[in-house]
């Protein structure tokens, strides 16, 4: 044993100093922008500084029911929960590979008594034919990673599990979008809902104007159908909108990991919706890209990729084994681990799979070919992400320029109706001003409060194509019973 010493320091020393064949990682370049082309038309024209991107961005809106939806989302959700435990998968597999750079030991232990038979052994007696063997021993089996073989599985392996993470703070960015988003619609219904039932009671009022005068002989029958079906009309949004309501309030409880029924109660009380923050930035692509964690991940699941070309082209080479054995054999559990019962086994192994040249590089080229597709699908996510934030911020910046016009449409409809009414009421106006006027805000009114939810939700996804304001959070592990 003591001969095999020197070759085997010998082979380790190569294995560490060797090189891994197949192609390092090196991230792409790509031609980047300076600035968003559409930068110039943030919503920033008073001087105040933007929010910490890196800050959780549904603070900047101030609204304590919001804060607490995404909190419990962030803890709760199950696709969140999927996520992480696809991260804790990739995380168990890395932790397996890494061991392959080490021996592997494993011990064992056999005890056997047998008798063999008259026919077997005849002339014997019974004891002569008894026959009893013990044996414990060690065994050690490590490949010599001299061609990078293992160390390559390790590298892809450690960007798969780093993709994996990347896949759930883009789980997180998801979420708390939709939740975010879901809250401000709810708001935003709620809001339309108070518009309609307020017009309503409105051409209540106008109705039962217009049923007097008809009673009292100064108006028409037809007056009177005009104004029951503009009446009617308004009343027929009702419904709808209130299923709305319904529908995105069991939305939000399940995205918080709850039944659809449980935050009924709470949210049925209507609240003004969230204030828009002062002052939005996407700063430059360079910055969007290091931020984004769908672009994250695409560009580490580029270099698991590029490891199994290494991986794959190991093959063309020699794999060295290292085997030991040590143990003790006896027919009596009195002499083992006796100097006289000491077995051992040391051997080197060589694998070369040179005859099967073809498969090795068929997969060498499929392991080429996907890791060309991934180069592809990072360079598509990157276009993407830089997609997704020049039309957010061209949104967010037009539905603040609408939303303006819209506010002063829905203040003048307002005064309007109300100057109808006191004509009609003095008689220098027909109930057809009073109804168009009443029309008229009624759909400014409406107009106004959805494109001010727009204005908002518009500032959410602004905030989810910057990726800003997203905590490195794990949702609630709960176990799994075992048997």
């Amino acid at each position: 044993m003591r001969n095999l010493k020197l070759p085997a320091v010998a082979l380790l020393t190569l294995a560490l100093a060797a090189c891994a064949v197949g192609p390092d990682y090196v991230r792409p370049t790509l031609a980047m922008p300076d600035k968003f082309a559409r930068g110039d038309a943030e919503a920033a024209t008073d001087g105040t500084a933007a929010p910490d991107p890196a800050a959780e961005f549904w603070r900047n809106f101030n609204d304590p029911t919001l804060t607490r939806l995404v909190e419990e989302s962030l803890g709760a959700n199950h696709d969140l929960r999927i996520a992480l435990a696809n991260y804790d998968r990739a995380n168990a597999l890395l932790r397996g590979a890494k061991f392959d750079r080490f021996p592997t030991i494993t011990g064992s232990a056999t005890g056997s008594d047998t008798r063999s038979s008259s026919d077997q052994m005849p002339g014997t007696d019974n004891r002569g034919r008894d026959n009893e063997s013990y044996s414990a021993q060690a065994n050690v089996s490590w490949e010599l990673d001299v061609f990078g073989r293992v160390r390559r599985n390790v590298e892809s392996q450690r960007a798969d599990t780093w993709a994996s993470a990347a896949d759930l703070q883009a789980m997180q960015v998801a979420i708390v979008g939709e939740v975010a988003r879901s809250y401000v619609e709810l708001r935003g219904l709620q809001e339309r809902l108070r518009v309609a039932r307020e017009n309503a009671e409105n051409q209540q009022e106008t109705l039962r104007l217009v049923q007097a005068r008809f009673d009292a002989g100064r108006g028409t029958e037809f007056d009177t159908a005009r104004a029951r079906a503009q009446l009617e009309a308004t009343l027929a949004r009702v419904p709808n909108l209130e299923a709305q309501v319904a529908v995105t309030q069991h939305r939000l409880a399940v995205l918080t990991g709850q039944t659809p029924d449980s935050l009924v109660a709470e949210l049925d009380q209507a609240a003004p919706l969230p204030a828009l923050p002062a002052r939005l930035d996407a700063g430059t692509p360079g910055e969007l890209l290091r931020r984004r964690p769908d672009v994250a991940a695409a560009e580490h699941r580029l270099h698991a990729a590029t490891a199994r070309i290494g991986v794959a082209t190991a093959d063309l080479f020699p794999r060295f084994t290292l085997s030991g054995l040590i143990g003790s054999q006896a027919i009596d559990t009195s002499a083992l681990f006796e100097r006289a019962s000491e077995t051992r086994l040391v051997a080197l192994g060589i694998d070369w799979s040179f005859l099967d040249i073809g498969r090795v590089r068929s997969r060498i080229k499929a392991a080429d070919a996907s890791a060309e597709g991934e180069l592809a699908r990072y360079q598509q996510s990157v276009l993407l992400a830089l997609e997704d934030t020049e039309n957010a911020l061209v949104r967010y910046a037009r539905a603040r320029v609408e939303d303006q016009h819209l506010e002063r449409a829905a203040q003048d409809s307002l005064k309007a109706a109300k100057l109808a009414r006191v004509r009609y009421e003095a008689g220098a106006a027909d109930l057809f001003e009073v109804l168009d006027a009443e029309r008229t805000q009624l759909q400014a009114q409406d107009a106004f409060a959805d494109g001010r939810t727009r204005s908002v939700t518009g500032a959410i996804a602004l905030y989810k194509a910057m990726a800003g304001g997203w905590p490195a959070r794990e949702p609630v592990r709960e176990g799994v019973a075992r048997n």
